[in-house]
This record gives structure tokens, C-alpha cells and sequence, in this order.
């Protein structure tokens, strides 16, 4: 390898880059690089792995990190959220659309019949906790002035965000993003129970007969609240038939009755009753088949599903990383061995990794975190643990959820997308199959860390670019 004379050139990542090209086995990092799809943050590994024949305890094939050109092995990182690795969240997303649409059409262990059970697309929003800057529209769908008297642009700083902070119910909009999870769980309780009686059975009998499937996805409003889209789908006991009597209509109407009846009451010291409910805005609308001329679709409702799959609190204007401090686990102390807290060092008692009066986002999203850090401090809602979900004003849920027997399972698609690249990695390098009754693969490996070096940073960021517009050159109906 030359040595290279590299002061000249200012930028550490362009002369790491440099000194990686000039590398003896660039090519092997290269191939690694490209083989993460730009990968944002990979997971850097050390360790071995050796496949040995269990008949004769021969070594068939073994493999070190150790021979990589950096010593580890990189993987990817898997992160659903595009903020943090755009193309880890692409396939997160690929695999959702399959999972919402393997459930609408059939395919992947589900029943083709599912096409003809009774589907609706349900959305079911906030409730509300003060004006906020908005774009009402006529029924003739033109905008009319907001209450503020502007017309905002769609990309206004101020839609979303409170015409009067000093009245808008801070703590209500906490509370109800941290008891969105539990108000959905007393929705499909309360819809069980609103179909049984539309269709003249008991619980009891209504389970024997029929049950339940969805996929829900979260996507958070402007205004920093959430809000569910579900694919709700009637079957029968077994998944393959139809449920007797249940229609669209009656599926219809028993998610409006249910979502009327949800309560959750809530009783603070600090800030009084409380009794959170679903907001007023609720769209229910029939799926219809793929390839009929209707606009809600299996295909489209997977894509739309699949969309928000991969976004976070950050599409709000918040933050995508925790704000608590990691020293002091948020608890501004750390315990010495005989009980007596001792103040943390790292964030001065605060519990906070960065002042609040320093994070960059816009003044609703910080009150709103602050209000987060103010409810997680009463014994009421110590169990909420706001601090530690301040990051995601107070959302504790999981952003894509599905019942069971709604579909497939992204580990599923994942083990199956595992098994094709083995097999045509060992295609590739024309080696021989192995049984998997008479073979043992043994492996050790330790987490070495995550990211790339500068340069190889510089690589995988070219990687990802190239891809994407090769994909948008294909759709554009590119050769």
C-alpha cells in the first residue's frame, strides 16, 4: 500500500476516503458497502462462524471478521424510521405494504377469501384541546380563512399550533397521546360487543361465529397529537369464510358506536378529573377490491399504511432520539451503594440531556415536552414515565400494531427475504448446498459498534443516492 501525503486536502472525511481507496483489498470494503444498500448506521460485528458436517465433525465452510478490511462485519441497521436511515426504513415500509396487502388480498399463508369478508379503512383522530391555526375549507372543498383571518400556506410554521397557548389544555394532549394505546384496546373491546348485539348474540356466541382482525398504524397530526389508520376486516371462526349475517354496514356501524363509548378516566391532584375520549372527526370507509374503478383499494390502502409505517414524532416538529439523560436515567440522581442520592453530574440535577430552552423546535413542540417533564414528576403519572416518552409528546405506543390472524408477520417476510439472499450468495459463489439435518453452523459474534468511518460514510451516502435515482429513473419509464 502507498503512503499517502494527505495534509493538504482539508476535509477528514474526503481523506479518510482517500486513504480507503487506497487500500489493498478496497474492493471486499467496497462490496460490503454496497452490499448495505446505503444503509445509514450499520452495526459493526466481530466474530466467527463455521459450518461443520455433524457425521463426520468436519469443517465445511468457516468464516472470521477478522479477515474484513476494517476487522468487522457490517449489517444493517433495520431502522423503520426514514429520519434515520432512509433505506432500512424502505424495505420496513416494502414489508408493511405486503403485510397490510397479504391481509386485504390473500397470499403469504392467508386465505384468497379474505377479499370477499367485510373491510373498512377507519381513521380515528384526536379529540380536540384548544383552537389551533388551520385551513378550513368550504364544502366545494375551497380554503377559507383560519380563524386567525390568513390564509396559511400548506407549509406554514403556524398551522398546527395553538391560536391562544396560554388557554390551549397542555396536559390533555400529553395525557391523551400517552393513553392513545389504551384507548384503542377499549375500542376493539367495545366494537366486539357492538357487533354481538347488532347481530342478536351474546359475546359468547358471537366469538364462536366470528372475530375480529386489523392492522393499525399511528401518524401524528400537525398538531403533535396522534391519530390511528386501521385496516379492520370481519372472518369467520376459522379466517376462510364469511361471518353469517356481518356486513359492511354492520361493521360500519358498530365502529362508530364503539368509538363513542370509550372512556378513559383519569384523577390528579394537580390537574383535576380528566375523562379522554376519541376526537368527533371519524372516517370509516369501505375497501373495495383491486381493479375496480373506486378510489380506496387494497393496493392503496397498503401503500397509505405503508407510508406512515416509517415515520416518527420528528414529522410533528419534535425530536427522534430520547431527551432524558442516560447517566441518571432521567432521574437527575444516582443512587450511592448505601441508598443516598447523589446528584447527577452530567445534567445537573435536570434529568435532561440538553436543556429544554435549547432544543431547536418550534415553541408548541417544546411546551409540550415540557409539559411531559412536568406530569412524569407527579406520583399519579410516575407510571407513564412521560420523561423518558417526552421525545414523542408522550406517545408510548407502537407505531405499526396488527392483531395475530390479521395477516403474515414482518418476521415472516424478513426470515424468507434471509433465505432467498443465502441462496443466491451460495449460487453466486457456486457452492454446494448443505442439509440442514447433518450440519451445524456454530457462531460467536460481539457488537463492535455502529456507523462507518468518514469515508465510508461518503461511499454508502453515494450508494444510497445512485439506487434512489435508478429507482426513479425506472418509474419514470427508463430502460
Amino acid at each position: 500500500m502507498v503512503t499517502l501525503d494527505l495534509r493538504h486536502v482539508a476535509s477528514p472525511a474526503v481523506r479518510d476516503l482517500l486513504h480507503l481507496v487506497n487500500h489493498p483489498d478496497f474492493d471486499r470494503a467496497q462490496q460490503q458497502i454496497e452490499h448495505l444498500g446505503g444503509c445509514a448506521e450499520p452495526i459493526r460485528l466481530t466474530g466467527q462462524t463455521t459450518t461443520v458436517d455433524t457425521t463426520t465433525g468436519e469443517a465445511l465452510r468457516a468464516y472470521t471478521s477478522s479477515d474484513e478490511p476494517t476487522g468487522s462485519l457490517l449489517t444493517t441497521c433495520g431502522n423503520r424510521r426514514a429520519s434515520r436511515c432512509p433505506a432500512c426504513s424502505r424495505i420496513y415500509a416494502a414489508d408493511t405494504y405486503h403485510l397490510i396487502r397479504a391481509g386485504l388480498s390473500g397470499g403469504k399463508t392467508v386465505p384468497d377469501t379474505v377479499r370477499t369478508h367485510p373491510r373498512v379503512f377507519t381513521t380515528l383522530t384526536a379529540p380536540s384541546f384548544g383552537p389551533v391555526h388551520n385551513r378550513p375549507t368550504t364544502p366545494g372543498g375551497d380554503i377559507r380563512p383560519c380563524r386567525c383571518h390568513q390564509l396559511h400556506d400548506p407549509t406554514d410554521a403556524l398551522l398546527g399550533t395553538p391560536l391562544n397557548p396560554a388557554t390551549y389544555d397542555y396536559a390533555g394532549a400529553v395525557l391523551f397521546n400517552a393513553h392513545a394505546s389504551a384507548l384503542w384496546a377499549r375500542f376493539t373491546i367495545y366494537l366486539r360487543r357492538e357487533i354481538a348485539a347488532r347481530l342478536g348474540l351474546t359475546q359468547k356466541a358471537a366469538r364462536a361465529v366470528l372475530r375480529i382482525s386489523f392492522a393499525k398504524v399511528a401518524e401524528y397530526q400537525k398538531r403533535g397529537l396522534v391519530h390511528f389508520h386501521a385496516v379492520i376486516r370481519l372472518d369467520g371462526p376459522d379466517g376462510n369464510t364469511t361471518p353469517p349475517s356481518a356486513t359492511v354496514t354492520v361493521l360500519t356501524d358498530a365502529i362508530r358506536a364503539a368509538a363513542r363509548r370509550v372512556r378513559v378516566a383519569l384523577t390528579s391532584d394537580a390537574i383535576g378529573e380528566r375523562e379522554l375520549t376519541w376526537g368527533t372527526q371519524l372516517d370509516v370507509r369501505e375497501i373495495a377490491a383491486f381493479g375496480t374503478d373506486a378510489e380506496l383499494t387494497d393496493q392503496a390502502v397498503a401503500a397509505y399504511v405503508a407510508k406512515y409505517a416509517t415515520k416518527s414524532a420528528d414529522a410533528s416538529g419534535t425530536l427522534d432520539h430520547a431527551l432524558f439523560c442516560r447517566p441518571c436515567q432521567g432521574r437527575g440522581a444516582t443512587l450511592l451503594p448505601h441508598g443516598t442520592p447523589l446528584p447527577c453530574t452530567a445534567c445537573d440535577g435536570t434529568g435532561q440531556a440538553r436543556p429544554l430552552p435549547r432544543l431547536a423546535v418550534a415553541r408548541h413542540v417544546r411546551q409540550m415536552i415540557r409539559t411531559c417533564w412536568e406530569l412524569g414528576r407527579l406520583p399519579e403519572f410516575t407510571g407513564l414515565k412521560l420523561w423518558k416518552w417526552a421525545h414523542m409528546l408522550g406517545f408510548r405506543g407502537h407505531f405499526s400494531t396488527k392483531s395475530r390472524r390479521y395477516s403474515t408477520t414482518l418476521g415472516a417476510l424478513r426470515d424468507a427475504r434471509r433465505t432467498w439472499r443465502t441462496e443466491q450468495a451460495r449460487a453466486h459463489a457456486s457452492l454446494p448446498g448443505v442439509d440442514s439435518t447433518t450440519t451445524l453452523v456454530v457462531s460467536r459474534w460481539d457488537y463492535l459498534g455502529s456507523g462507518y468511518s468518514p469515508g465510508a460514510a461518503l461511499l454508502a451516502a453515494h450508494v444510497w443516492h445512485r439506487r434512489k435515482h435508478e429507482r426513479q429513473f425506472s418509474a419514470e419509464g427508463g430502460c
